[in-house]
């Protein structure tokens, strides 16, 4: 058996919406590694043979910290074969996965790349929110809410001088700091919508603005795994109706 790793990008937790090649790459599996926000559904899709193990994080518990689950990585690859590791959204936008296949690489396992749909596209996307909108939006920012420290990333401070559209991962718990930067910047009518779930059939919806949307948050009993997306893209969500009319008028339609 030939070692081998297979970064698989699960897509943001419609199984659905993996691809057409992560799901041949799950197909030709000996082993699975699959994260906690991966739909198990995919996993039924694996040989009859391969060994299926769950190594991710459930209410802050983590199966195996990033070096151990490198080292298991390369373990199975070198005794059993082709190891795929399924990742939910893609596994290059803040999912470590470059440091799993560096790791693997150093000990000559042959490693591939599936790409997945990132939930920072996908996700808003679904809920009828576009990031960018002739107009309205040029351009837009993905940051990280909560670094390897586990404080909140200094990038949000620079993006809330920006006129870009602000999806922030793994937010939820500096949700407070996250508007105060941006009600500091000025911006405290700017539309938020939180999106608890997207794309599965558990989605849940919050919308507000930044001055008012910790108290949506707490109403509406939004929790990870969330999203917040911050810019007058939100307007356009249907529930928007209003605003919506607003922006389309104003664009000529």
């Amino acid at each position: 058996m030939k070692p081998k790793l297979t970064l698989v990008g699960a897509g943001p937790g419609d199984p659905e919406l993996l691809t057409l090649k992560g799901l041949k790459a799950i197909q030709s599996a000996d082993v699975v590694l699959y994260d906690a926000l991966v739909s198990t559904e995919l996993l039924m899709y694996a040989p009859a043979h391969a060994r299926i193990v769950f190594v991710g994080k459930r209410r802050g518990r983590c199966e195996f910290v990033q070096q151990d689950l490198n080292q298991l990585i390369v373990d199975y690859a070198l005794n059993y074969g082709h190891v795929v590791r399924l990742k939910g959204g893609d596994s290059f936008v803040f999912g470590r996965g470059y440091e799993e296949i560096a790791f693997a690489q150093d000990f000559g396992i042959e490693t591939t790349v599936v790409p997945g749909i990132s939930s920072s596209i996908a996700v808003p996307a679904l809920a009828g929110i576009p990031l960018t909108c002739r107009g309205v939006s040029e351009s837009f920012w993905v940051l990280t809410g909560t670094t390897k420290n586990h404080t909140l990333s200094k990038d949000v401070a620079k993006a809330a001088q920006s006129s870009a559209t602000l999806v922030i991962l793994m937010g939820m718990q500096h949700l407070a700091q996250i508007v105060a930067e941006l009600a500091g910047a000025g911006k405290g009518d700017t539309p938020v919508a939180i999106i608890q779930n997207g794309s599965t059939p558990e989605e849940k919806i919050g919308l507000g603005t930044v001055d008012t949307i910790v108290e949506v948050v707490e109403k509406e009993a939004l929790a990870n795994p969330a999203i917040i997306v911050i810019g007058e893209v939100v307007r356009l969500h249907p529930s928007y109706e209003k605003g919506r009319i607003e922006v389309l008028s104003a664009l000529g339609y």
